[in-house]
């Protein structure tokens, strides 16, 4: 047992040792002893053209050069003594020259030998054959006559060519035939109809075979099939053609590539389909062809190999066929035999490792003499598929070849054993520079030779010996793999080989880089054929490599066209067309690496239009249409439209008739009777509807009788007399055959009378005369041809014409509810006289006159309509203290009837209008005189007037006046100075009070506009009237006229900025509110609601605004169902709030300093002038003889200052005469101003503006004809 334990580790130290021989074969550089190897020899299978030389090659290195010798079908080839075959120099390969023989005379299986003194090596038999290309039999084809639907064949039989021939079908003008899943090809050539059609008859039908290596083409005489239509083809189940039967066995070599065909007859025809019975069809290697006929695998495997199923079906059945598929193998490498470089007294092995089915044979040789018939060598051993040396000595070198075959073919391998003592030697160049990106794998070369086989040590810059783990591998070849490298790995790296006879170095440096990246990659485009395409790449990369970027289309350069425009980090593809659809690729290449990122254009259009359109399954009122769907363009069809045209009633005109889903092609049509029918289809999908197709044949229908009557049947009378039958004609499509009539017939309804009929054609309404006045009628229409009748038509009720009524309404009574409001009741007329359709009643009412005064204005006739069933109505909008007239009479479909006599009513006195105007005049600083109008609509007697007024924010109690009617103005006094106050005044009458008209006005600015009075002259009118400070435009409050009866009683009464609107409201509906807008706004109106209350503020109001305000009910859907009139309400411009200088403390001390300092002074001069001389001021005058003094600003409360004339200019805002004087007679508490010209304005707020521009010497003049000494009184007045 220890003993066969050792002799078993022993074993495998032995075999460990040969595999690290056979597993590090190296090549020998070619400065070194070593047997010949083959590089370059011609295919075993070497089919030449007859019309150029034969080439054999053979090619070989060694050292010494080695030498070549040929054999032919086993026997030696002389070269040397055939003129026509020479070698090429320092080679061994045939050239042999036949321009002169015939190339079959030099057919055979030649085979080379290479030779040295260290061995023998042999090549592949190589088997030379001659191109073939025959010409085909001759032979007489008779024409081939079937019947429509059958199954054809149309058998090619081409000659046996060498290597194969193509086959191919043409017609006479060299055109393929057109193949589809009906019509096609086989492999062996046939051509195969799965049934024919009467356009398959033709007399072109030719085969054609051509032989690729002489390019030569043959034609088989043409067919002729002729396709009879006597009588129709009868649908059938599919069944199987090729291959026949439901099995069949197919054998195929391993690598190669299979073809399984199975083609069906049948009617209509089969579709094909392909399963595999125990798994599925082999990933990415298996294909459809030949319209599904054909399955097609390559690089076939042993796992191929099972049964297949082709599937025939048609609407009608199906039919299956099982295909066996064996897989066989010629050999094939699983591990060919490698050199071997030993050094004396070492140990190797050669494996010849092959796989096939069958199983192979192996032999072995040594220098091309089968091992058996070999010298012996004590230190070879022959097991198998392996060779073993052992203790090889100096000399012993060799060739070895390996032959594998079996029933398929055959391998033939050299490998030679070469014996060498040799120190070891760096075989890659000194100093190279590796360039990898970073995260990469870098591998570093160290190829080195020598025997016994150098150790590789590897060091980076100079640091110890790197060994394998981490990101380092060392391979069996030498090389240093550094697997990801990263930018800490560049550096400087050193390389030992080192054996028994010596050692060796080599440097090399590594530099990793930064990658290649895409950062924004193209996106999936599917753009409108003419539209614009844009794809974006965007990249960063190592900033020391040079960048290159490249954009492909479909794996190919982009179309040399202008419409692509590349940019930088873009491609654009301008006015897209439909062959600009594929893929698009955006390269961006450094010398180091690259990055790659594609997206795909798809082009999308409106769909091409269907094509061959069929009728089939033909009935009497049905036809199954069928068609070819045309081409998509990547746009799924959504739906077909099918149309129709009817040649025979409306030629031209084509009708929508049905649709269809995007994944059918066929429809069931119903069809009327007499009817020529052509049809066509149309696709829709995202883009668009598709141009029609070509119509189909026409397809006629046989007439019958109507399958409908008329539709839309009417009755009714235009005229007293008359009944109006109408309805809508039957279309020629419903007509259903010819000699449309209508049959009319009517009678009076519920009556046992017979029915009275009429037969008309060619028109849409019939009249009835002498029909009485509004009776009801029963009416039927039916439509006949000249076969027969249409089906019993419907009864259809409606009345002859109408008439106006006959009599007014009687007992006619109004009754006042108020001054606005009155009742009309009125007895409804009898049935008998309505003569029509009782529609109402209509209520006409107008203002005869005003019983107060006489009234110019034109009488405004008003008319109320109430429905038939109402006897009573409301009169709205009335005047108070008004007479009216009102009249009511009945209507129906025909018009109105007579009305009763005019009836008479009075309204009641009610509340007045607002006064025609307020305002105030004769303004004094502690008076003014109101003054106003009469109202224009009194709606009474007025029974007087109040006045109410107060001082704006103020605590004063609100003074009130009654004032009495015959009154138009009073005069108030004991007002307070420099204050604004309000004044309301309203009229009234016994009903009660009006609208408050308002007017406000500041004492002391009004009293300043007074006109001057001169000394010994009356008051002088002024240039124009003095209007108030603010007045409004409309006085704030106003009724409104309701429009209904649930709005009574709306007015509105303003503030400075807001409105109060007030009302009464009698409805059912609690979704009440106030709408208003700008007056002549374009906007809409905005809402407030009010929550169940009659008054409402609208807030923040525009001074100097109009607007337009009503008050509305919506009900549950928020309808507006009632609605007062809109209401036009203008807010007043009130003046700004200032305050009052002349009521602040300060301003009060100031000009009591000035009266004193003015007093003194006057004192002085005074005294000064009794004394006859000359005053400062005196000088003053003196010097400037047109002085001016600037009164107080009105807006900011200073004073003005003496002003020197001599420039002409005027003062503005000047309040005083220029002299500064004021008669005695005037009230001291009045300021007035005097000039030349009346030179005066005032603003719009009725403050004065002056200027005044007089003479000089006028002034002068003035000044000094005054005698009288200025009093402190006058002086003071001068300066307020």
């Amino acid at each position: 047992m220890n003993w066969k334990r050792k002799s078993t580790l022993c074993e495998g130290a032995v075999m460990m040792l040969l595999l690290s021989h056979m597993t590090t074969a190296l090549d020998v550089p070619l400065d070194l002893p070593q047997p010949p190897t083959i590089t370059h020899q011609s295919p075993k299978d070497y089919i030449i053209d007859p019309r150029e030389n034969i080439v054999i090659h053979c090619e070989a290195k060694g050292k010494p050069h080695p030498s070549f010798s040929w054999t032919r079908n086993g026997s030696h080839f002389d070269v040397e003594k055939d003129p026509k075959v020479f070698t090429k120099p320092n080679s061994g390969t045939l050239v042999i020259d036949i321009s002169e023989e015939k190339a079959e005379a030099y057919e055979g299986v030649y085979q080379c030998t290479v030779r040295n003194e260290h061995g023998t090596a042999v090549s592949n038999n190589i088997v030379i054959r001659q191109s073939k290309s025959p010409l085909w039999s001759k032979e007489r084809n008779e024409p081939v006559t079937v019947q429509v639907g059958v199954s054809l064949i149309l058998h090619c039989r081409p000659p046996m060519g060498l290597p194969p021939p193509i086959i191919f079908w043409m017609d006479n003008n060299f055109q393929r035939l057109p193949q589809n899943s009906r019509v096609s090809q086989a492999l062996n050539g046939d051509l195969y109809f799965s049934n024919v059609l009467v356009e398959d008859t033709r007399n072109d039908y030719i085969c054609y075979a051509r032989f690729p290596h002489t390019q030569t083409i043959q034609q088989k005489q043409p067919i002729t099939v002729n396709v009879l239509d006597d009588r129709p083809a009868a649908e059938r189940t599919p069944s199987f053609m090729h291959p026949t039967g439901p099995n069949s066995t197919s054998m195929v070599l391993r690598g190669e590539t299979l073809e399984l065909e199975c083609i069906a007859d049948g009617l209509p025809t089969p579709e094909i389909s392909w399963t595999r019975v125990s798994g599925d069809l082999p990933g990415d290697r298996f294909s459809f062809q030949k319209f599904q006929k054909m399955l097609k695998i390559i690089e076939v495997t042993e796992a191929d190999a099972g049964d297949y199923r082709c599937l025939a079906r048609n609407r009608l059945g199906s039919a299956q066929h099982i295909i066996t598929v064996v897989v066989k193998a010629a050999p094939f490498w699983i591990s060919a035999p490698r050199n071997l470089i030993l050094a004396p007294k070492e140990t190797g092995m050669l494996i010849c490792h092959v796989g096939g089915n069958p199983k192979p044979t192996i032999t072995w040789s040594v220098n091309g003499v089968p091992i058996e018939n070999s010298p012996n060598d004590p230190s070879r051993k022959v097991e198998d598929n392996k060779i073993i040396l052992s203790d090889v000595q100096a000399g012993s070198s060799a060739v070895y070849q390996c032959n594998a075959s079996n029933e398929f073919g055959y391998l033939l391998a050299n490998a030679f054993v070469n014996v060498l003592a040799e120190p070891p030697r760096v075989l890659t160049p000194p100093n190279n520079l590796y360039q990898v990106i970073s995260n990469r794998q870098a591998m570093l070369d160290c190829a080195s030779f020598g025997s016994p086989i150098p150790k590789i040590t590897w060091f980076k810059d100079g640091q110890t010996a790197i060994l394998d783990g981490d990101s380092y591998v060392l391979h069996e070849n030498g090389s240093l793999q550094i697997n990801p490298a990263q930018p800490l790995n560049s550096g400087k790296y050193t390389c030992v080989a080192t054996n028994t006879l010596g050692n060796k170095e080599n440097h090399v440096f590594l530099e990793v880089k930064e990658p290649t990246r895409i950062l924004k990659q193209p996106e999936y485009k599917v753009v409108q054929r003419g539209s614009r395409a844009v794809f974006e790449c965007k990249v960063k990369h190592d900033p020391s490599l040079i960048p290159t970027l490249t954009w492909l289309k479909d794996n190919g350069e982009l179309p040399d066209d202008e419409r692509f425009v590349v940019d930088s980090d873009s491609l654009t593809i301008i006015d897209v067309a439909e062959e600009d659809e594929g893929t698009y690729t955006c390269i961006m290449n450094t010398t180091l690496d690259k990055d790659s990122a594609s997206a795909r254009l798809t082009v999308v259009e409106r769909p091409d239009p269907p094509r061959d359109l069929e009728l089939t399954d033909q009935r009497e009122q049905s036809v199954q249409l069928t068609w070819i769907p045309g081409d998509e363009h990547n746009s799924p069809t959504q739906l077909f439209l099918v149309q129709y045209e009817d040649s025979l009633h409306q030629p031209g005109v084509w009708h929508n008739m049905t649709e269809a889903p995007g994944t059918s092609a066929t429809a069931q049509l119903d069809l009327s009777p007499y009817v020529y029918y052509s049809f066509r289809v149309l696709a829709l999908n995202d883009v668009g509807m598709s141009e029609p197709s070509t119509p189909s044949r026409q397809y006629r229908t046989n007439p019958s009788q109507p399958d409908d009557n008329p539709s839309d049947v009417e009755v009714a009378g235009t005229e007293p007399n008359n009944l109006v039958i109408s309805w809508k004609e039957l279309t020629g499509l419903q007509s259903n055959g010819p000699g449309l009539q209508y049959k009319v017939s009517w009678r009076q309804k519920e009556t046992e009378e017979d029915w009275t009929s009429v037969i008309v054609a060619n028109v849409s309404q019939y009249v009835v005369t002498g029909a009485p006045t509004f009776i009801p009628y029963e009416v039927t229409v039916q439509a006949f041809n000249d076969y027969g009748h249409g089906p019993k038509p419907g009864v259809v009720f409606g009345y002859s014409g109408e008439d106006r009524p006959m009599v007014a309404p009687e007992n006619v009574k109004v009754l006042v509810q108020s001054s606005t409001m009155a009742e009309v009741h009125w007895e409804p007329i009898p049935p008998s006289a309505v003569r029509g359709r009782m529609l109402g009643y209509k209520v006409s009412y107008w203002k005869e006159k005003s019983l107060q005064k006489e009234d110019s204005r034109p009488k405004e006739k008003k008319e109320l309509t109430f429905s038939g069933n109402e006897t009573e109505g409301r009169l709205p909008d009335l005047h108070p203290y008004s007479q009216y007239s009102v009249n009511v009479r009945a209507f129906n479909g025909k018009g109105d009837g007579p009305a009763n006599d005019d009836l008479k009513f009075e309204t009641p006195e009610g509340v007045p209008g607002a006064p025609a105007f307020l305002r105030i005049i004769d303004l004094n600083l502690d008076s003014l005189t109101v003054e106003w109008g009469p109202p224009e609509d009194e709606y009474g007697r007025l029974t007087g007037y109040t006045l109410k007024y107060q001082p704006i924010n103020s605590t004063d109690e609100l003074k009130e006046m009654t004032l009495l009617a015959n009154e138009t103005s009073i005069s108030l006094e004991n007002l307070k100075y420099s204050t604004r106050y309000m004044f309301y005044l309203n009229a009234m009458t016994i009903k009660g009070s009006g609208p408050v008209v308002t007017t406000a006005i500041t004492i002391v600015d009004e009293a300043l506009v007074r006109p001057a009075v001169e000394t010994g002259k009356g008051t002088e009118s002024p240039s124009h009237p003095i209007s108030p400070v603010t007045q409004s435009v409309q006085p704030p409050f106003y009724k409104a006229r309701p429009v209904g009866p649930v709005f009574r009683n709306v007015n509105y009464s303003l503030e400075e900025d807001h409105a109060i609107i007030n009302w009464e409201y009698t409805g059912e509906e609690n979704n009440v509110y106030v709408e208003y807008m700008l007056d002549n706004s374009k906007e809409a109106w905005k809402r407030e609601a009010v929550n169940g209350s009659r008054t409402y503020q609208l807030k923040n109001l525009k001074a100097g605004v109009v607007y337009k305000v009503r008050v509305v009910a919506n009900n549950h859907a928020d309808l507006t169902v009632h609605s007062t009139e809109e209401l036009l309400i203008t807010v007043p411009a009130m003046a700004s709030r200032q305050v009052d200088i002349a009521t602040q403390g300060w301003f009060i001390g100031l000009m009591c300093a000035i009266a004193l300092l003015i007093l003194v002074l006057l004192i002085v001069c005074f005294i000064k002038r009794n004394k006859g001389g000359k005053y400062p001021v005196k000088e003053k005058e003196e010097a400037h003889q047109d002085p001016e003094i600037q009164p107080m600003k009105e807006d900011d409360g200073t004073f003005g200052e003496y002003s020197d004339t001599e420039d002409h200019k005027p003062l503005k805002g000047s309040r005083t005469p220029s002299n500064g004087t004021v008669k005695k007679d005037d009230s001291d508490d009045s300021l007035v101003d005097y000039g030349e010209g009346g030179d005066g304005q005032f603003n719009e707020d009725g403050s004065f503006i002056g200027q005044y521009s007089g003479k000089k010497e006028k002034d002068t003049q003035e000044g000094n004809e005054s005698s009288e000494a200025p009093s402190p009184v006058n002086a003071m007045n001068s300066f307020v």
